[in-house]
């Protein structure tokens, strides 16, 4: 049975107006093989006629991206030619892989009209053998993704990638990542069963839970061993968490600004190729 070694706060770390909690890395954790990095914005509040997101083109090369909205929206648009709105529910997976300029901001309905925002941004890293693969880029809005009624409608899980007792997630990991988002009600309870040897990411976006007996709050990233078994969550309020699970890669992390590899040669490879346009053209 997992249990929880240490549960560590999220860092404040306001993005301009954007409230922003960081709870990878912090001045306790680096990282959470293979889950990297994991930034919170919101929850807040948009006046009408608002700048919105201010993550404008950038580029990216070694690992993925995985964007839950829980409130507002999010436009996307790549160097790939991928181009959408994703609404408040929905789920964006995308592969750097061997590197793409991107940019992450809000619609113009949303700038315009203002509204409730709250984002979080998921980096997974990708193993040697995958970081110069193909990028990817997929969006879906809160409809098209699985979701189970458990504990009589008392826990909702929303399937973003890996197999739940036979269930298809929304995206398919090429790295076997489980991930889920997770809305339980007063009194809810939840069993998953962790395998052995697995690194599991369970952070709290709202409410408390218990984990195997032991309380995390809001805002707060707990960390377990790696023994599999059952990990058992009731609530006794309503809570939304964001709970992974994945094979740790065990690979050296070699993280500058918005590249991950396993060198610093590789870093430089990824800054001289960005300089040299082969990330693709980037039209507004």
């Amino acid at each position: 049975m997992p249990d929880i070694k240490k549960i560590s706060a999220a860092d404040y770390s306001p993005i301009a107006d954007l409230i922003t909690y960081r709870a990878l890395p912090t001045r306790s954790v680096e990282y959470v093989d293979p889950f990297l990095f994991l930034n919170h914005h919101g929850p807040q509040r948009y006046e009408p006629h608002n700048n919105g997101l201010p993550f404008g083109p950038h580029p990216h090369r070694g690992m993925e991206t995985v964007t839950f909205i829980i409130d507002g929206d999010i436009a996307h648009k790549d160097s790939s030619g991928h181009e959408s709105v994703i609404e408040a529910g929905g789920v964006q997976w995308m592969t750097a892989g061997s590197g793409l300029i991107h940019a992450e901001v809000s619609s113009d309905r949303f700038m315009e009209e203002g509204g409730q925002l709250e984002i979080l941004q998921l980096w997974i890293n990708l193993p040697a053998r995958s970081k110069m693969t193909k990028p990817f880029y997929k969006g879906l809005q809160q409809n098209e993704i699985p979701s189970l009624k458990l504990d009589n409608d008392r826990v909702t899980v929303n399937l973003v990638s890996g197999d739940w007792d036979g269930h298809a997630a929304a995206f398919t990991s090429d790295t076997g990542v489980f991930l889920n988002t997770i809305f339980f009600q007063p009194g809810g309870k939840l069993t998953v069963n962790i395998p052995d040897g697995h690194t599991i990411f369970f952070y709290m976006i709202r409410g408390a839970l218990e984990a195997n007996g032991t309380q995390v709050k809001s805002l707060h990233l707990a960390q377990f061993d790696q023994t599999g078994g059952p990990l058992t969550i009731t609530s006794d309020q309503e809570s939304i968490l964001l709970l992974g699970h994945a094979k740790p890669l065990n690979e050296p992390v070699v993280s500058q600004g918005p590249f991950v590899m396993n060198t610093q040669a590789e870093i430089a490879q990824a800054y001289d190729d960005y300089r040299k346009g082969k990330f693709g053209s980037w039209t507004h």
